[in-house]
């Protein structure tokens, strides 16, 4: 097993156990957003991102579950890389609050020709900034993913609440 899947998979066990032993109702859907900015892949040229999120959360807590998925096209190579994530904000909601956060994902690549570049798990390691905007968020987040194409990416985006 490679080093990087080694950690994914611990990641993942400990995603598993935290919300093993979280009671179903303690994290409901409360929000909803989109994403852009760019993506660095290692040995690649930076190019254009984007993608779109859910967070999940118990109320009153700073933690967030954010699946989401994102997608980069660059000289032929595509990523379409859906993620579980899950980050912690240092401040109340409503306030400017940094945050970071860690995550695990899977990287489905095609390319041009004949070479198939296939799957590849990664880890997310993340942290970026919170600014609120009325109800909603706007957020800036400097993100690595760890995989065999390593990646290195900036997004800005908007985050829209669904309930509370």
């Amino acid at each position: 097993m490679k080093p990087v899947h080694g950690i994914v998979v611990a990641c993942l066990a400990v995603l598993l156990s935290a919300g093993w032993t979280a009671p179903a109702s303690s994290f409901g859907l409360s929000a909803a957003g989109v994403r852009l900015g760019t993506v660095d892949p290692e040995d690649g040229g930076a190019s254009f991102a984007g993608g779109g999120h859910l967070e999940f959360e118990e109320y009153g807590s700073r933690f967030h579950l954010t699946p989401n998925v994102l997608f980069w096209s660059n000289d032929g190579l595509t990523d379409i890389n859906p993620n579980f994530d899950i980050y912690y904000h240092f401040e109340r909601t409503g306030k400017v609050s940094p945050y970071i956060g860690a995550g695990a994902a899977l990287h489905m690549y095609s390319a041009d020709g004949p070479f198939d570049p296939g799957n590849d798990l990664g880890l997310n390691l993340f942290g970026g900034a919170l600014f609120p905007v009325g109800r909603s968020r706007l957020f800036a987040e400097l993100r690595y993913s760890a995989t065999d194409l390593a990646q290195t990416s900036f997004f800005g985006g908007l985050t829209f609440p669904i309930s509370h």
